[in-house]
Parts: C-alpha cells; sequence; structure tokens
C-alpha cells in the first residue's frame, strides 16, 4: 500500500539521513521502526539513505522502499567511499530544516529522535546522542573506546564529546557550514565539533546490531582513530619534537660521563650490546616518527589534488526537487 505523497521539498521540516553499506538485512526493520517514530512527531519529512557501494542488495531493499514511501529518497553512490564521505554525501543532499544522521544497523534507536527534535525546538543548534552503556560489544571495543575519545579530547583544540558517534541532530545552518568543509580526510564526529554552535546531549543506551554483520574490524577502527587525531591535532608532530630533543639532551650528558670516567678514573670504553640496544632504540624513534611525517605528508598530497568528494550514480525520490549542487570554493 502506497503511503502519502512526500511532502514539498519547502515543506521538509526533518530529514533523516541513513548511509549505508552492505545493510539488506536490517534495512526493512530500520525502515518500519523509523517511519513509526517519525510519524508521533507529526512532521513533514523525509528518509534519505545513502547506498555507499553496497555489495549485496542494499540498493534494490532502498528501491523498494522508496516505491513503497514516497517520503523515501535515494542516493546512490558509484562506488564505496567509505562513511565518512556517505555521510557527507546525505548531508549535501538533504532539504530539512532539521536533519537527523543515524546508521542503519539499529544500534542508535530512532525513537529517540522525538527527543532530539524536542530540544532542537528549544533553540540548539546540534543534539548529540551520547552512549551511556554499550551492549553487543566486547571488552576490548569497549576500553579502545574510551582511551580513544578521552585521547583526542586531551590533545585537541577542539572539543569532540566524549563515547558519541554520528548518531545526532543538526540545524540547517549547521548543514550549510559542513557543506563548506570539503577536506578528503574526514572525521565527521570532529568536524561537527569543529563548527561550533549550541550543543547538548542526549543520553541513552546503545543496542546490538539488529541484523547483518558489523562493518568496522580493529583494523578499520584504527585507521578511524589515526584519521581522527591526525584530522585535528598535530600534537604527534609536537610529540616528535620533544622525544628528539630529550634523546639529544640525554646523549650528550651520558657523553659527557663518559669523557669524565675515561679522564678521572682511566674507565675503558665498554658496553657494546647496550651500544646496539641503544641504536636500534633510536633508530625504531626516527622511523616511527619518519611515520607520522608521512602521514600528515600524505593527506596534504591528497588535498592538494582537489578531487571531487564523490559521485553519484543513481537518485531515486528526487522529482520533485533537484538535489542541491554543493560549490567548492577552492579554486
Amino acid at each position: 500500500m502506497m503511503s502519502d505523497p512526500s511532502p514539498s521539498p519547502a515543506a521538509v521540516t526533518l530529514s533523516v539521513v541513513v548511509p549505508a553499506y552492505n545493510e539488506q538485512e536490517v534495512l526493512p526493520e530500520f525502515h518500519t521502526r523509523t517511519t513509526a517514530a517519525l510519524a508521533l512527531l507529526g512532521l513533514p519529512y523525509e528518509i534519505l539513505y545513502v547506498n555507499d557501494g553496497s555489495m549485496d542488495r542494499t540498493m534494490e531493499t532502498m528501491r523498494s522502499l522508496q516505491k513503497q514511501d514516497r517520503h523515501v529518497r535515494v542516493l546512490g553512490l558509484s562506488r564505496n567511499f567509505g562513511k565518512e564521505i556517505a555521510l557527507t554525501a546525505g548531508l549535501d543532499h538533504s532539504r530539512g530544516e532539521a536533519v537527523v544522521v543515524i546508521d542503519a544497523d539499529l544500534q542508535d534507536p530512532p525513537e529517540l529522535i522525538g527527543e532530539m527534535v524536542a530540544k532542537w525546538r528549544g533553540g540548539y543548534d546540534i543534539v548529540y546522542a551520547r552512549r551511556i552503556k554499550r551492549r553487543g560489544e566486547t571488552l576490548l571495543k569497549r576500553l579502545t573506546a574510551h582511551i580513544f575519545y578521552r585521547v583526542i579530547q586531551s590533545v585537541s583544540r577542539v572539543e569532540i564529546p566524549r563515547d558519541t558517534g554520528d548518531f545526532r541532530l543538526i540545524s540547517r545552518r549547521v548543514v550549510v557550514a559542513l557543506t563548506t568543509l570539503r577536506e578528503q580526510h574526514r572525521f565527521m564526529k570532529g568536524l561537527f565539533a569543529w563548527v561550533g554552535f549550541p550543543q547538548t546531549a542526549v543520553m541513552y543506551e546503545r543496542d546490538s546490531r539488529a541484523a547483518g554483520q558489523t562493518k568496522w574490524n580493529y583494523w578499520k577502527l584504527w585507521n578511524l582513530a589515526l584519521e581522527g587525531i591526525t584530522s585535528f591535532t598535530i600534537a604527534p608532530l609536537k610529540v616528535a619534537t620533544y622525544i628528539g630533543l630529550v634523546s639529544a639532551l640525554g646523549a650528550f650528558v651520558y657523553a659527557g660521563v663518559i669523557v669524565y670516567k675515561t679522564i678521572a678514573y682511566g674507565d675503558p670504553v665498554r658496553g657494546y650490546p647496550s651500544l646496539i640496544v641503544t641504536v636500534l632504540f633510536l633508530g625504531g624513534v626516527q622511523l616511527l616518527f619518519i611515520g607520522v611525517i608521512g602521514e600528515y605528508l600524505g593527506r596534504i598530497f591528497n588535498e592538494s589534488k582537489r578531487r571531487p568528494l564523490y559521485f553519484v550514480s543513481e537518485v531515486l525520490g528526487a522529482d520533485e526537487a533537484p538535489p542541491p549542487q554543493v560549490e567548492d570554493d577552492r579554486r
């Protein structure tokens, strides 16, 4: 049965952006719960699904949902660009006065959107969901997430909320601000914080994944952590400088001790094993921080190419209004 026609572009109050990669198992249940939650609000809304180059039947499922529900719009990217860029594409093409970002795996409850909307109506531009409990995750994953949020908050000049993912509501002026940030290496949690504007939190308990498999293994989480740290702080470069200074000072002092012992006591030079250990240690430290410098240089290289963030291969449900085009003002 067909639902009511979707609202006109000018009438959309709330957009729900859902980036998805290989989520065919969970999308129908997600759509059912989300539409039920949105119906209670009584607001003109749209649900914008972004297919990030899925290899399963995710796109077919999205097409089916769009045919059944005219509130649904579908944006198909030309390949898998990664969640951060898929999320950016969704924000670029959203039309609502407020935009909710949520994953399709139902770990973040759509029923919380009503509370977010109430906070937005109260004057906040960003309403982020902070986790007070994380079900279905291993102790190691919870521990590393706990450490990561505290490390990045301590080294970054921008206060990034702790224990907070991408699940949040943002106002239209925040969306406009974000669409001007076209950097290639994107850490959206940091960008949400960087733009500023009044923010507040809502607390919730994160559920286990409803269906399907997580796309975030430890290697991808490690790379995301590196992306966040190198995108929002040059602290690793400062650490390299400080360690170099301390090592040089220590070597200078130790050289003085050796010279003094040789002159005063005739102590012969010994310690070949300790010398090798020292050389290997310093060589390892040098290689480590050459790698750190390489990370920053690689990001400069990628930014210098000025490639578009993504390409769209298919748009459904956009006949009422063509998707907006975001200009790149770096030219």
